[in-house]
């Protein structure tokens, strides 16, 4: 019996058969079939296949490669050409290496015969209808490492591991210095009010030694990968660091015997790019240096500006573009004079570069030395742009000439009062120069960072009072939305930068950034001031958003392997065409990063594009398709309006309503164990407290607030409005009572410490539930609202968290006052008279009512035909058929009771399933629950078993999670890595609570989906 082939190599037979069954042979039918077995059989080693790479050949033309396959570093690890079935390989290859094929590792073949070539020589020549043969060759392809690349990987493990402590010796070497040495003091003092005047006047001391020790540890790359002897010289930031740097070693320490230590890592760089002739493979080097240097060193600078590499294709896009788009709208281009460009985040130089590449010879001179610009804030990358544009000029030129347009500088500074210093005279000059530009041309790629993840990494978005302004102004002014903090986003920032940069002129702005502008409520007023700034926008619209649809992958869908989604905007004002026009483009949700790439290649620039025109609504809405005008015709469950008067007659369904509780430390403040609870708020409140006392003892005005906190995870968890109390003096306190029960995800109860000080905002909750009494008489619909989840409505009767992405909302039956006295009715009594006038019926009450409204928010047919109103809008509340009134309330009030009493509710008959010879136990495996891959049964552990789920069970859906997924995703053991507080859903007084609810879960999302089923037509 022959040997069983391994899954990939009996997928590519069979695939093989299937084609040529059809009569095909060509390469393009075939190619597809190696490329599938090529990715699977190189995954294993770490490796990725990159389909349709091009690459500089012979005399510098490119040459098309049909794969190339890279390691985790971005080296390229082996090549791959694919010719059809009936091409005569030996004529084919001398053909190809004439044209300049590399031959370290390529593989040539034509699904019948396989040719490899390592390290110039042929190493295999295979016949691929063998099996073993096949096998063999693959091994042998993917497995190839040249002893410098995996030098190189050993040396960048081990610089990972090394830096924070070379970092670390750095910090007490200038430390000494700074108490010890006048003239680094005076050097160190000098540059820091350079900073101030020129970078940022909030710039610290730490931050101007981060630059220091960066240029410390990284000038020796910069002279060799470049072979740049000069760098330190010419550059003008490299040269007023190198002061420093001269002030420093000028006494005991000695700059070669301290970066000794770092040999074997400069070691390993240089002898990797002695291997590279290929310019393009040398920025290739240096993103992977760059972007390990920022996992090992500075992963907050990172965090904060968004570091990601724009790939070329979207680069060649956007400035073909955007020269197209002069073309078309002025008659100019990219090298007409007059046209000042400038990208301003330029990274390491990638715009820069591309428009150099497409400069007719005649006018590069003029254009690189006087109307383009670039600005970058980040050192690094400053040195690695600064090199990449030069080197792009001699390339082009034959001659140096150092790149006058580059400026260190925050863009979004460049708006507020000019300089009252010299920051390194020469970027000082740059800054004025391009201040006083008149820029026809903005593009590039801002960073996208709404905001730090944890206040405990003191790594705010900085702010920048002019541009700050402006936002406020324009977008958020014109926004409709409650929660505006969106547009804090530094990508709306740099598209609010761009408009006013224009100023006057008529001109083109390119960027690529987060998509979220395209749709989120938040972003309403930027988007009608976009239509008001611009004569015609075009979105590309690249997809990618995992939070939206968490069937995509970021690694694998996103064009910059992110969470959030990606769009290429091109806006064109010319006011010789003032009425503006909008066009729209996506592409397919689930295509690849890789296809999405090549279809911009393929489509070359915005002209090649099938536009989609949008017609916008008068509420800034461009996406309308699914949108239904009837939406507007019905109620309104609640609105500002209502909610900011004070009578019952407001024209909503309900009087007021409240975001969920929003804790910002949830590993805090919530927990399973109310013990557990107890001992981490009482840690919590000594640190804080302590804190304040510390503050009111060494006085408000030692330094800022931010600088003044000590940040300890472990202790404390801070936020905005945490040290806004702490500044006001507010001590917390301890109060049992404030321990209550919460709904934290939905069918997730966990014990919640309730507290104006230690929540970050307890929105309208104290009048909701402001005891845990009122919580017997009271319920509340929690709505889940936003973007990004489908809308879904839960009857609940404790305080419920605000959720992610988009948040939710709550509408209670009743409020009170803050002691829990003084109950008063929130369904409105103008909602009453128009439900009791078109039904005429004086009976309906507001229970009657309150259940109505949750039983027509689970009409399948209502979420359906109105899903696109539901994710900009809250919901409208229609009339039924008078005939569907009573199964509606009756259907509601069953919902009801079913949902916010499921734990009151009998369990599901599940099966049981013991596993022999495993002790039995209760308690889920740490690792959580685990659904069965055909989801008809439940491993708790390794003892039990829960089986026979009816299918059904998730039919009824939360968000993108049924309801027993919510049980399986929240009732798991959690440790959080920062903290190490760690979170047990198991209760020793009652271990078999979770089996209990898992059964209740089931009984309850079969009862739900019967009644949804059952409820009769809306129309």
């Amino acid at each position: 019996m022959p040997p069983k082939l391994p899954p990939a190599v009996a997928a590519y037979y069979q695939t093989l058969a299937t084609i040529e069954g059809h009569g095909a042979a060509n390469e393009g039918a075939t190619r597809a079939a190696f490329q599938t077995l090529l990715s699977a059989w190189a995954a294993p080693q770490g490796l990725t296949l990159l389909a349709e790479q091009t690459m500089d050949g012979t005399r510098q033309r490119p040459i098309r490669l049909d794969g190339v396959l890279v390691d985790d570093l971005h080296f390229r690890r082996g090549c791959w050409e694919a010719k059809d079935s009936v091409d005569d390989l030996d004529a084919a290859i001398p053909r190809k290496i004439a044209a300049g094929y590399p031959l370290a590792n390529t593989l040539f073949e034509n699904t019948r015969r396989a040719v490899l070539f390592q390290d110039g020589r042929r190493a295999l020549d295979a016949d691929l209808r063998d099996p073993a043969a096949l096998r063999a060759l693959l091994d042998t392809f993917v497995t190839y490492a040249p002893a410098q690349i995996a030098e190189f990987h050993r040396a960048v493990a081990r610089f990972r591991d090394d830096l924070p402590q070379l970092a670390a010796g750095l910090t007490a070497l200038i430390d000494d210095a700074r108490r010890t040495n006048p003239a680094f003091r005076a050097a160190l003092d000098s540059f820091l009010a350079l900073c101030r005047s020129s970078l940022n006047p909030a710039t610290t001391p730490a931050e101007v030694e981060d630059m220091l020790k960066q240029h410390l540890l990284t000038e020796r790359i910069f002279r060799t990968i470049f072979a740049n002897p000069d760098f330190v010289r010419r550059n003008a930031v490299a040269a007023e660091l190198e002061k420093m740097v001269d002030a420093l070693t000028g006494q005991s320490f000695s700059r070669a015997a301290f970066l000794h230590k770092l040999d074997y890592f400069y070691a390993a760089i240089e002898a990797t790019a002695r291997t590279i002739d290929s310019y393009p493979e040398k920025q290739d080097l240096l993103r992977t240096l760059y972007e390990q240097f920022f996992q090992a060193y500075s992963t907050r600078a990172a965090d904060t500006h968004g570091i990601v590499y724009t790939p070329p294709a979207i680069v060649g896009w956007m400035v073909a573009s955007v020269e197209q788009a002069l073309a078309r709208e002025f008659g100019l281009g990219l090298a007409a004079p007059g046209v000042h460009i400038v990208d301003p985040c330029t990274g390491t130089g990638t715009f820069v570069m591309e428009i150099l590449h497409r400069l007719p010879a005649a006018a590069l001179e003029a254009k690189y030395t006087a109307e383009l610009h670039a600005n970058e804030v980040l050192l690094l990358p400053y040195y690695i742009a600064a090199q990449n544009i030069e080197h792009a000029y001699v390339e082009r030129l034959g001659r140096y000439a150092p790149f006058a347009g580059l400026c260190f500088a925050d863009t979004l500074d460049l708006a507020d009062s000019p300089q009252l210093d010299m920051f390194a005279p020469a970027n000082s000059q740059r800054v004025e120069q391009q201040k006083a530009a008149p820029i026809r041309v903005v593009l590039g790629n801002p960073p996208y960072n709404v905001g730090q993840i944890s206040e405990n990494d003191n790594n705010k978005n900085r702010k920048h009072p002019t541009v700050d302004k402006r936002v406020a102004a324009t977008y958020a002014k014109s926004s409709h939305a409650s929660n505006k903090n969106a547009l804090s986003d530094i990508y709306v920032k740099f598209f609010r930068w761009a408009t006013d940069r224009l100023g006057d002129r008529d001109g083109v702005v390119c960027f690529v950034s987060n998509n979220s502008f395209l749709d989120q409520i938040a972003f309403d007023g930027m988007r009608q001031h976009l239509l008001q700034d611009f004569t015609r926008l075009y979105v590309f619209d690249l997809g990618g958003n995992v939070r939206k649809n968490p069937k995509l992958s970021g690694s694998k869908h996103n064009v910059f392997g992110i969470q959030v989604g990606v769009a290429i905007t091109l806006l064109v004002r010319n006011r010789q065409h003032p009425t503006p026009e909008l066009f729209y483009t996506r592409v397919d949700e689930f295509w690849t990063r890789e296809q999405k790439l090549e279809h911009l290649a393929a489509t070359a620039d915005y002209t090649q594009v099938n536009w989609q025109p949008l017609i916008p609504d008068a509420r800034g809405t461009w996406l309308t398709a699914g949108l239904q005008a009837d939406f507007d015709t019905f109620l309104p469950i609640a609105s500002k309006d209502a909610k900011a008067g004070a009578e019952l007659s407001a024209e909503a369904i309900f009087k007021t309503y409240s975001r969920g509780v929003a804790t910002t430390r949830d590993n805090w403040v919530y927990d399973f164990n109310r013990e557990e609870l107890e001992r981490k708020i009482k840690l919590f409140i000594d640190t804080y407290d302590s804190a304040v006392d510390r503050w009111e003892r060494l006085g408000q005005e030692t330094r800022p607030i931010d600088e003044f906190v000590h940040y300890d995870d472990k202790a404390i968890k801070w936020s905005e409005s945490l040290k806004a109390n702490l500044m006001r003096g507010k001590h917390a306190h301890f109060d049992e009572s404030r321990i209550r029960q919460a709904l934290y995800r939905p069918f997730c109860k966990q014990f919640l410490y309730f507290d104006r000080i230690l929540n970050e905002r307890v929105y309208l909750f104290p009048s909701i539930f402001p005891t845990p009494e009122t919580e017997q008489e009271n319920s509340i619909i929690w709505l889940k609202v936003g973007t990004e989840w489908p809308m879904f409505a839960l009857m609940a009767n404790k305080i419920v968290d605000l959720l992610p992405q988009g948040g939710s909302q709550c509408f209670p039956f009743y409020t009170y006052a803050a002691d829990g006295s003084g109950r008063r009715e929130n369904i409105t009594d103008w909602a009453l008279a128009q439900f009791q006038a078109h039904y005429g019926d004086p009976g309906i009450g507001k229970g009657d009512l309150f259940h109505y409204v949750y039983a027509v928010l689970h009409s399948p047919a209502y979420r359906a035909r109105y899903a696109a109103n539901l994710k900009r809008d809250l919901p409208r509340i229609p009339f039924v058929p008078a005939a569907a009134w009573s199964a509606y309330v009756a259907a509601g009030a069953r919902l009801a009771t079913l949902h916010r009493d499921y734990a009151a509710q009998p369990p599901y008959p599940l099966r049981r399933v013991e596993t022999p010879g495993e002790p039995f136990h209760w308690a889920p495996d740490p690792r959580g629950l685990r659904l069965t891959p055909d989801r008809t049964a439940l491993r708790v552990n390794a003892a039990l078993t829960l089986a026979g789920i009816p299918p059904a069970v998730f039919a009824y859906q939360l968000g993108h999670r049924s309801a027993l997924e919510w049980v399986v995703d929240q009732y798991r053991v959690a440790v959080d890595p920062r903290s190490g507080l760690r979170h047990d859903p198991t209760d020793p007084a009652d271990p078999a609570a979770i089996v209990r609810l898992v059964e209740q879960v089931v009984q309850v999302s079969l009862a739900t989906v019967a009644l949804v089923a059952g409820l009769p037509p809306l129309e």
